[in-house]
């Protein structure tokens, strides 16, 4: 009798939570902890672009450097998702999520001493990616509680955590002006708090089949599958563009549109909050029409808004209503790309598959802001970057619709 393949899992063992017959108490609770770790994380992440302006006022930085200051955490927590989602195939996200936590606290206490120098503040904003990884975490230990019926609303659930990104844009600003370090300090505790509590609660599945090769063989396992380039590139769009606005849209709107820096970061966190609210509506979609319709669909208003900002309406109330409008589509789309992964990837490869995907949309948030800073360094107008958005979101749409649709129903099998 052959050996069955690595990676596939066998019967459940006694006691075993069987996802077939619905999520239970633990994976509720698996999903609510992972949740608030991802969006503390995120938090920690995005820390450095809503303070971006106030640095400004002590460094100097022309728009090229401020780019690549806020750029270079999403950088660094994009490529940081690959070994992340490998090492979490191999150990369980009960031990990676506590202790990616832990690590973050040491940058977001760096940023104290560091704000002071450009040059010290990039090389943090490095050691700050840290908390971009989790995503790549919590992917694999959501998919593997929850059946294929409910998983894409559960990954949806999960991809609120993003909106770590508009507490940062609201509260963060605000906590600096009533004290330097309070934002930090506030941060690093949340983040010292959880590591203590999820390790206590997080809890990984008893049936979890666990690889027993390399690090560097399971990510070519992953990289040699079509599908993990394809998923990629829609993810680098729809994720990819939410976290280009997240860390840039505060200094778009405070360049173009003249606002404070405070009001900049509120209008940059009401775009954040649509992006979350409307990933588990993609999710929810997904799992009732195929994924790669949903996705089409979200990323073809995406092209259309994006032209019409192109046009540089007025803020109120034009521009507001565009970008909210581009937030809902970015957030469901990337709410039903993830809900593609859990249907075609195998499930002892779902943590690698998600390292690689979840880099290349974070990838897909590090190079906007640099081309739209040297752009506007050079143009004085941001319409081109605009664009060259609604050009991306375009083939993202046609590609979504005419292949990955074939490509959900031949993994997936009949329905």
């Amino acid at each position: 009798m052959a050996e069955p393949r690595i990676g596939t899992p066998a019967a459940p063992p006694a006691g075993a939570a069987d996802t077939a017959k619905g999520p239970g108490a633990t994976a509720w609770l698996n999903l609510a902890v992972a949740t608030i770790g991802f969006t503390l994380t995120f938090w920690a992440w995005n820390l450095i672009a809503p303070l971006a302006g106030s640095f400004d006022q002590k460094l100097h930085m022309s728009s090229f450097a401020q780019s690549l200051l806020v750029a270079v955490p999403v950088l660094v927590g994009s490529l940081g998702r690959v070994p992340v989602g490998a090492l979490t195939d191999r150990y369980g996200a009960r031990l990676m999520f506590p202790l990616v936590s832990a690590l973050t606290i040491v940058p977001v206490l760096l940023l104290i001493p560091a704000r002071g120098s450009y040059g010290t503040l990039v090389a943090v904003g490095f050691l700050l990616g840290l908390g971009g990884t989790t995503f790549a975490i919590g992917v694999p230990l959501v998919n593997s509680w929850f059946p294929p019926a409910n998983r894409g609303a559960a990954l949806g659930v999960f991809g609120m955590g993003m909106g770590g990104v508009a507490l940062s844009g609201y509260f963060t600003p605000r906590l600096y002006k009533h004290g330097q370090d309070l934002p930090f300090l506030i941060v690093a505790v949340a983040l010292a708090a959880f590591s203590v509590v999820s390790f206590f609660l997080l809890r990984d599945r008893p049936d979890r089949a666990v690889p027993t090769d390399s690090l560097g063989a399971r990510l070519a396992r992953a990289g040699r599958l079509r599908v993990t380039w394809e998923l990629s590139a829609l993810y680098a769009i729809g994720f990819g563009g939410i976290v280009a606005f997240g860390v840039y849209l505060p200094t778009y709107l405070k360049t173009w549109y003249g606002l404070s820096a405070t009001e900049a970061g509120t209008k940059a966190a009401g775009f954040a909050a649509v992006t979350v609210l409307l990933r588990p509506v993609g999710g929810w979609l997904a799992d009732r029409i195929h994924p790669a319709v949903v996705t089409a669909w979200a990323l073809a208003i995406t092209a259309v808004l994006a032209i019409v900002q192109a046009f540089d309406p007025k803020l109120t109330p034009g521009a507001t209503v565009v970008l909210l409008l581009m937030a809902g589509g970015l957030g469901t789309a990337s709410g039903s790309v993830f809900a593609l992964v859990s249907r075609v990837t195998p499930v002892s490869q779902v943590g690698s598959v998600t390292g690689i995907v979840g880099a290349m949309g974070g990838l897909g948030g590090f190079l906007p802001p640099l081309v739209m800073g040297a752009v506007y360094s050079t143009q004085h107008s941001y319409s081109i970057g605009f664009m060259l958005l609604s050009d991306v979101a375009l083939a993202g749409c046609v590609y979504s619709y005419g292949r990955m649709r074939d490509a959900g129903r031949d993994q997936a099998g009949p329905s």
